[in-house]
């Protein structure tokens, strides 16, 4: 079930920090990479983000989530955390929640993302939705951020 998240309550925090911190800590392991900003994150962070979350639960409990931000002009939705806990890998909730997110919040709006540029799994994922890598970034030494575009005009 998609739902929406209130990030401000502490509890919920809490609860999107145990699925956050595992399924960021193997795109770490796929990338090599261990100081990725989302390990790093507390429930005081994500209660004080001005991102919007939505969540995926499987029998009422939080398997996933996706957060993102609107631009300041309104024509942009950047995605900021796309996160399914390893032990509901392979369900294909990330697919549903970016499917969710582009037919609501990012319907007619450009979408961008990044992610490891060995994370295969993600961007995959992006690409099967028509996403295309506009560049990459290096933010450490030997390792890259793929940045994925999805234009406002979707046929």
């Amino acid at each position: 079930m998609i739902v929406e998240l209130n990030h401000k309550d502490a509890d919920t925090a809490q609860k999107m920090l145990d699925v956050q911190l595992p399924s960021y800590l193997v795109e770490a392991e796929l990338i090599g990479f261990h100081d990725i900003p989302p390990l790093r994150d507390t429930t005081a962070t994500i209660r004080e983000s001005g991102e919007s979350f939505i969540g995926f639960t499987v029998d009422q409990e939080l398997a996933g989530f996706v957060s993102y931000e609107l631009a300041d002009d309104g024509n942009c939705v950047d995605i900021c955390r796309m996160v399914v806990h390893p032990d509901y890998f392979r369900r294909g909730i990330a697919r549903q929640l970016l499917s969710h997110l582009l037919a609501g919040a990012a319907a007619h709006k450009k979408v961008t993302v990044s992610t490891g540029e060995r994370n295969e799994p993600a961007k995959s994922l992006y690409r099967s939705f028509g996403f295309t890598e506009a560049k990459q970034i290096e933010i450490a030494p030997g390792v890259k951020l793929s940045l994925f575009e999805l234009p406002a005009v979707r046929g």
